[in-house]
């Protein structure tokens, strides 16, 4: 099992990686075409869909031939799929290949947590919230790596080519780990599809988090710097201070989950969200506003994992279809909310904007409970 356990975790590196590595050379990819920042979030637009589509096709697919079968084409050629990004000659062919670069990755997004629950339900204690943090490695790793590219002068072309040979290789031995899932205990033996348990309720939860996610990622740099006037450095802090705490969450998450229970972890999660952030944004300093942005990562750390666990354990005859849903509507949050949160800063101030991810995080502490494990819940789909 525990062969299976780094090979599942090396699958979450290696798809951290590849957005770490993309993101990293998106300015590359603008420059070369041209492109606004409009046009650039159009093309954006266009990976977003692309995984959800991705999303919502696996989830069948998995659930019918099973995780190994689905993850060994997609996580060997994920990678690349960046190369067509690369040579994209204008913004048209540019959105297509992120569109399918989408889709491969959004099916990996869920083939990979529907093996992350099988995982961890053989090994018989909470795993997930670590496979959640070797994806948040993963990112670094590849901001790092496509950073270092970029600095020797290599084009995206050569970086994406460069790392997508490498990740093949470690996603050809992880998806090769001899692994049999164990039948759920509370059905012994794939029995007929029944409706969806609670999959609207946990996809909600997401919704909440990924808006905290999406607001750290696109406007923590900003608030900092052009709301507090902080220094650039202390700027890009606030990110790097979100994504270190959402890494030390998540590898603390499974001892916590194991010792105090899922529902008291994203409860306390949620409001240590909503009160970090909250108090940053009140005492309105440049250094309180990194710190606030801080507790919202340590705060929506170990939400994702929790909601993916409980989705794929309360639908045992359907749980990658069920992941799937919930993760496509966590994804929702993840892309609107940034837009949402830039729309009410320009009719208020993005201080008061940012008390969106603040209000939801206080959402999550009220609803913790539909994580719990055997949960009966009305939320149907």
């Amino acid at each position: 099992m525990t062969k299976a356990r780094l090979a599942t975790a090396l699958l979450f590196l290696l798809y951290g990686t590849l957005i770490g590595v993309w993101t990293a050379r998106i300015p590359a990819v603008k420059e070369r075409l041209g492109l606004s920042d409009g046009l650039l979030s159009l093309a954006l637009l266009a990976l977003a869909a692309g995984a959800i589509v991705g999303m919502q096709v696996v989830g069948t697919l998995v659930d019918r031939h099973g995780t190994r079968r689905v993850l060994t084409p997609v996580a060997v050629v994920d990678g690349f799929l960046l190369l067509p990004v690369a040579l994209a000659p204008n913004l048209a062919t540019l959105a297509l290949a992120l569109f399918a670069f989408g889709v491969v990755h959004g099916t990996l997004n869920v083939a990979m947590n529907a093996r992350g629950v099988e995982v961890e339900r053989a090994w018989g204690s909470p795993i997930m919230s670590s496979f959640h943090a070797a994806y948040s490695i993963g990112g670094f790793l590849g901001a790092a790596v496509g950073g270092a590219f970029a600095a020797a002068g290599a084009g995206p072309a050569v970086t994406f080519a460069s790392v997508a040979v490498v990740l093949a290789g470690v996603a050809a031995w992880a998806v090769a780990v001899p692994f049999t899932p164990q039948p759920h205990p509370a059905t012994g033996v794939r029995q007929n599809p029944g409706p969806l348990r609670g999959v609207l309720l946990l996809g909600a939860l997401a919704f909440c988090a990924l808006i905290g996610e999406g607001a750290a990622a696109d406007w923590s740099t900003v608030y900092v710097r052009e709301t507090l006037g902080g220094s650039p450095a202390l700027a890009a802090g606030a990110y790097a201070a979100f994504f270190a705490a959402m890494t030390v969450g998540r590898l603390a998450g499974d001892p916590l989950t194991a010792r105090y229970g899922p529902v008291a972890v994203v409860r306390a999660g949620g409001l240590l969200a909503a009160a970090g952030l909250a108090l940053g944004l009140l005492i309105a300093h440049p250094v309180a506003g990194v710190i606030g942005f801080g507790f919202l990562g340590a705060g929506l750390s170990s939400i994702a994992p929790q909601v993916f666990s409980a989705a794929g354990a309360r639908n045992p005859d359907r749980p990658a279809r069920a992941i799937a849903r919930a993760a496509s509507i966590g994804w929702l949050g993840f892309f609107a909310g940034p837009v949402l949160i830039g729309g009410v800063a320009a009719t208020t101030s993005l201080r008061v904007a940012l008390l969106i991810p603040v209000l939801l995080a206080a959402v999550i502490v009220v609803a913790a409970r539909s994580v719990a494990p055997g949960a009966r819940v009305a939320a149907r789909q």
